[in-house]
């Protein structure tokens, strides 16, 4: 496919991209940019933005997007409890839950939600979905199920957690010609990679 092409499939896509899709996708970037930052109101812009995608899943899409829809869901799920973990504190200047790394438990118990996730939507997706792609599908979504348990808890490796499931997402939106969404996972990859650098620096000078 040419750049011409690509051209002219991405300027259709913005063309043809309802307002809620808008909404939505500004909502999610100004979240990582507050998450980046260690600023708890990366959860309520967050939550805006996957109800609202969630709604487009279940509702607009057709035929609906089951498994996109229900891992928005878990997402709002998730930034509720993250919300409340973030703004919980020991005393009144320490938080309960400061920039850390995972310790050895935490670490295990993330890889494991990950690699379960990831055969339990690759099944699903396999058998119960007319997907092409299964296990690259299922590998970004997984992922993005630990990033967001890690990232609940202000652990570092939520940022690593999000790079993988951006690194896979961005050929894979490519592939399927959604060069509008491709564009917004480059987005997000090096975000991600920004904030696990910024996060890093927070822990050192704390």
């Amino acid at each position: 496919m040419s750049l011409q092409e690509i051209y002219r499939l991405l300027s259709q896509n913005i063309h043809d991209a309802l307002w809620q899709e808008w909404v939505s996708t500004s909502m999610q970037i100004i979240s990582v940019w507050y998450a980046r930052k260690n600023n708890v109101l990366v959860y309520p812009t967050g939550i805006f933005g996957v109800l609202l995608a969630a709604w487009l899943y279940f509702f607009i899409a057709v035929p609906p997007l089951y498994a996109d829809g229900f891992l928005n869901i878990y997402f709002f799920g998730m930034s509720i409890y993250g919300w409340y973990n973030w703004l919980r504190k020991k005393d009144v200047s320490h938080f309960t839950f400061p920039i850390s790394w995972c310790n050895k438990k935490e670490l295990t118990v993330g890889v494991l939600v990950f690699l379960i996730s990831w055969v339990l939507l690759f099944l699903i997706l396999s058998n119960l979905t007319d997907s092409n792609v299964p296990i690259l599908d299922s590998l970004v979504s997984s992922s993005a199920v630990t990033a967001m348990w890690w990232m609940a808890k202000r652990k570092i490796e939520n940022w690593l957690a999000w790079i993988l499931s951006n690194i896979v997402a961005i050929p894979l939106n490519f592939y399927k010609q959604f060069y509008l969404f491709t564009l917004m996972y480059i987005l997000f990859l090096a975000m991600a990679i920004w904030g696990f650098v910024n996060w890093k620096k927070i822990y050192k000078n704390a």
